[in-house]
């Protein structure tokens, strides 16, 4: 007989807590809610009544569980979760998610591509991902997601559910998780998210006495008073408030006729057996004596397969017919043993994790080992393939069987299939669990592999410690080899992560081992880890021609032995190095590392060639056309952190052709988005597009907070300090008319770039800085033809300046004709730059007509007409002024009043004064705002009085802290927008 209770008692504060978050998720305010608790206390309880009261709400419910069986099973909560709900309502079919299907394709089957290859995505952009789609299901009424048993899920599903806590501000998301307090990943992730205050934790308590009584008066349907005190004492003395341990107990009684109803009310024997924890054993051997053999001996099978299990699994180690296995399944589930799995149609559990526990220890140690050992040898026997989960089973059951060895075997096996597959999370788990079983022949093999999956997983400095205490093996045999790939494997990962020391380290280890005649795929896989570390900051490059010829080899031999990876990361390298040579070595190295990755059925190293090959076509020409193809194609495949990284590209282009719209919504759309999945380089790319974008508007202020935030996530400590100086700053300093400032910058760029060899080429050393060195008499013919010479000066951008450069020399020797044909080459070319366009002529100009050549009239008219209507005032004076200094008309902008904010106008601020007063926020002294608007001191004084009349302002400085606070609050928007 069942005594299950229909109500649940002592759980009010709880229940309570759970009704808030509801409410809460309902005003899109998202929460994260634990509860810990032992086995039996009531964990799944509660998690029924939020689901239910959910279900009330009209929200749509996500319950999914982690295995008990010890299986390290990728994401298999998450799984089951998205199962649950997708099942019954069908797959959302939202056009919003369609970018995040590739990345949800592993929780979600029906968003697998069949043939196509697949795409390794991380684990945060799966977290973003699945964010995303619990947004869109809630986006009406709130969603929950009900994660059962954390404490035995994988690190994979770990890590989802701890980035999707620390992001549920503002969305509609319960999030409801569930876990015993046991040391592990998830524990540590509850501790830590209360700590930080980004979830709220719950321990159940166990339930009083005057509880237990309640709880068994819901069992029996009766008063509690009722209860013979005796039954009552028993009870509360032997479950220790567990409501679990109640339940079975109390069925146990009525099972055995010790409880019985009568006339009366219940009668109770005298002194009711029910010891705990024996009692418990003994309360099931009798269940399990009282079921058909074959029943009794399918359970005790199941259990020892765990308190989850396949019927596949249970039909090959006990051989029953279709026929009998589910007649006795049957009984099993009438006899309220185990349930159907709800989550997935093959597997059965049972009631309770407890209930597998006692079955199995109800049987005597060599009993439970030799039916272990039959288990194993079934599952490993059946002719079926062991994929990564029978392998676990079959280690799970190797170790129950007292097999150590055999099963670290298994496990590590396991961890090695995973850690091919990408999992880098749970192939750690499996080795680790390997190592610690492994005979002493086969732990070294185990912790190199084991050390490569730390390194993968993001654990560098956990993969060098386990290295470090690796036993030596003889140099320049099977086992030196295999020790050596592994350092190798290693090295990459740290040059990734840009640690030059470790990944130096690595690679002195594995020449060591590997000897001076390294197998030839060997060596190509060195001199690739070799050749992009020679490219990182602080690094000797040697000679370039010899690390070309050596990747060169190294390319091809990876080709001829068949190892694709290689082939690409050393094309790639390739890439880079022959820049120096030109953009069409360049690209002819990418298009074959393209070519390799379709081939092979790359996706992501396609993808990065696509990108890489995007890039180079946009600084040649400043078309971004192939960088919007890669865009797609990486959106496609779900890769989030390639796309983030193209963003910060097609932000950047959109900032130098005077697309503000455009980039601006590329950085909002992908700056925070970059950061929160962890790219961090792309971060930085969009923060110092978002500063270079207040650069070319002249907007200094709003530059220097760009910049403030660039360093705060340590861009000068990256290699994007050359562009923050050269294509941010220089050019926020010559809309200043700053050339002086801006030289400085340019200097400063180029010192940078000789300390630290880079190949991009957009930081001015290239173009802006030869042009303002000619302008100003300190370069001459030659120092133009050395810049030339270099690939990087005939970049779309560059060659625009050097062009200008030219002309200038060619002015400056009375060559007039060779001038005009340069500016009208620079007029086509700078035709996609329109900042650049129009600050180009006003830089010519001086130079034209004290040289006499061109049109520089008509060159400082145009740009004054353009940065008059992009608010820079700095160069617009200017402009007037140098007209005003040829003899030319100025054309009078007195209708400029509707760019004057309307709490200005109605004051009776003029626009000339406005432009003052605009300048007023950075509290410069009448010298400097005279020089930069081009006006008298005298002047400036006239203004400053009547702004301090018309404002209501006591003096100067409260005039000035009244600017920075227009300024801050109105980000100063008098421009109408040209391009």
């Amino acid at each position: 007989m069942r005594a299950t209770s229909p109500v649940t008692v002592g759980r009010d504060g709880e229940i309570g807590l759970l009704s808030s978050a509801l409410d809460a998720v309902q005003r899109r305010s998202g929460r994260a809610l634990f509860l810990l608790g032992e086995a039996g206390i009531g964990k799944s309880r509660l998690v029924g009544e939020c689901a239910y009261r959910a279900y009330e709400l009209g929200m749509p419910v996500l319950r999914g569980r982690a295995s008990s069986t010890g299986l390290v099973v990728p994401y298999r909560p998450l799984v089951e979760a998205l199962s649950s709900h997708f099942r019954a309502a069908g797959t959302p079919t939202d056009p919003e998610l369609v970018p995040y299907h590739p990345a949800l394709a592993r929780l979600v089957p029906e968003w697998r591509r069949g043939a196509s290859p697949g795409y390794p995505e991380t684990v945060v952009e799966l977290a973003e991902a699945l964010l995303r789609l619990l947004s869109v299901l809630g986006r009406d009424t709130g969603c929950v997601i009900l994660l059962e048993d954390l404490h035995d899920s994988d690190t994979e599903t770990v890590a989802v559910v701890e980035y999707v806590i620390d992001n549920l501000a503002g969305l509609p998301i319960l999030l409801l998780g569930t876990l015993r307090p046991e040391a592990g990943a998830a524990l540590d992730l509850v501790r830590s998210a209360e700590r930080r205050q980004t979830a709220a934790v719950r321990e159940l308590r166990a339930l009083g006495d005057d509880e237990v009584r309640l709880l068994t008066g819901a069992c029996l349907e009766t008063p509690p008073e009722r209860i013979p005190p005796v039954v009552q004492h028993r009870l509360a003395e032997r479950a220790a408030g567990n409501p679990y341990l109640v339940e079975l107990l109390l069925a146990d009684l009525l099972d055995t006729g010790q409880l019985r109803r009568t006339d009366a009310g219940w009668d109770a024997a005298e002194q009711p057996d029910c010891a705990l924890p024996s009692g418990i054993l003994r309360s099931w051997a009798r269940r399990l004596d009282r079921l058909d053999e074959p029943v009794r001996d399918l359970l005790l099978t199941a259990a020892t397969l765990g308190s989850q299990f396949s019927v596949t699994v249970l039909q090959t180690v006990t051989g029953f017919e279709d026929r009998a296995l589910f007649t006795h399944l049957r009984s099993a589930v009438e006899a309220g043993v185990i349930a159907p799995d709800g989550a997935a149609p093959d597997r059965y559990t049972f009631r309770h994790a407890l209930t597998a526990e006692a079955l199995v220890s109800s049987l005597a140690p060599a009993e439970r080992a030799a039916l272990a050992r039959r288990a194993a040898a079934a599952v490993e026997h059946s002719g079926q393939p062991l994929d990564e989960d029978r392998r676990q089973l079959v280690a799970t059951l190797e170790l129950a069987a007292g097999n150590r060895s055999g099963a670290a075997l298994q496990f590590a096996e396991a961890g090695r299939r995973l850690l091919a597959s990408g999992t880098h999370g749970s192939a750690v788990v499996l080795l680790e669990r390997a190592h610690s079983l492994a005979a002493e022949s086969d732990r070294a093999a185990i912790a190199e592999d084991l050390a490569v999956a730390r390194a993968e997983s993001g654990d560098l400095d956990g993969a060098l410690a386990l290295t470090d205490t690796l036993p030596p093996v003889p140099a320049r045999s099977e086992a030196a080899a295999r020790r050596g790939d592994a350092h190798i494997k290693i090295a990459w990962v740290a040059v990734m992560a840009e640690r030059v020391s470790d990944a130096a380290r690595q690679i002195s280890a594995a020449h060591g081992l590997l000897g001076p005649s390294p197998s030839p795929a060997r060596r190509a896989a060195l001199v690739v880890v070799d050749g992009h570390l020679s490219l990182l900051p602080g690094e000797d490059r040697g000679e370039p021609g010899e690390t070309e010829r050596a990747a060169l080899l190294a390319a091809e031999t990876a080709e001829a032995e068949g190892l694709p990876v290689v082939a690409c990361q050393a094309w790639q390298l390739l890439a880079l190095l022959s820049r120096e040579k030109g953009f069409d070595a360049a690209d002819a190295c990418l298009e074959r590392m393209l070519t390799l990755s379709t081939e092979h059925s790359l996706p992501l190293w396609r993808v990065e060639a696509m990108v890489r090959l995007g890039a180079n076509g946009f600084m040649r020409t400043g078309d971004a056309a192939r960088l919007h193809s890669a865009r797609a194609a990486a959106t496609e495949l779900g890769a989030l952190l390639l796309t983030r990284t193209v963003d910060g590209l097609l932000a950047m282009n959109a900032v130098m052709c005077a697309r503000w719209d455009e980039a601006q919504e590329i950085i909002d759309r992908s700056a925070e988005a970059s950061a929160r999945v962890g790219n961090l380089s792309a971060h930085r790319y969009l923060l110092l597009a978002g500063a270079t974008m207040a650069a070319h508007r002249g907007r200094r202020r709003e530059m220097d907070r760009s910049l403030a935030a660039f360093r705060r996530a340590g861009g000068e400590q990256s290699l994007l300090v050359p562009l923050g100086l050269g294509l941010c700053r220089a050019i926020g300093a010559l809309l200043d008319e700053d050339r002086g400032r801006a030289l400085s910058d340019l200097d400063a760029a180029l010192a940078w770039e000789r300390d630290h060899p880079s190949y991009f080429y957009l930081s001015g050393r290239y173009g802006l800085r030869p042009l303002l060195r000619i302008l100003a008499g300190e370069a001459d013919r030659r120092e133009y033809d050395a810049v030339t010479a270099s690939p990087g000066a005939g970049l779309a951008w560059n060659r625009q300046f050097m062009d200008l450069a030219e002309a200038v020399l060619l002015g400056r020797d009375g060559d007039r004709a060779g001038a005009a044909r340069l500016m009208a080459a620079f007029e086509a070319r700078s035709a996609a730059f329109p900042v650049a366009r129009h600050l180009g002529l006003r830089l010519v100009a001086d130079a034209a007509r004290a040289d006499g050549w061109g049109e520089p009239v008509a060159w400082l008219r145009t740009a004054e007409e353009f940065f008059y209507g992009a608010g820079v005032q700095p160069v617009a004076a200017a402009c007037r002024a140098a007209l005003r200094q040829a003899g030319a008309s100025v054309t009078q902008h007195r209708g400029g009043r509707d760019r004057i904010p309307s709490s200005l106008r109605t004051t009776g601020v003029t626009p000339r004064e406005y432009e003052v007063f605009v300048l007023l926020a950075e509290r410069p002294g009448n010298q400097q705002i005279a020089r930069r608007l081009s006006i008298s001191p005298r002047t400036v004084e006239k203004h400053m009085a009547s702004l301090l009349s018309k404002t209501g302002r006591e003096n100067r400085a409260a005039l000035c802290e009244y600017a920075a606070e227009y300024a801050a609050e109105h980000t100063v928007e008098h421009a109408v927008e040209h391009a």
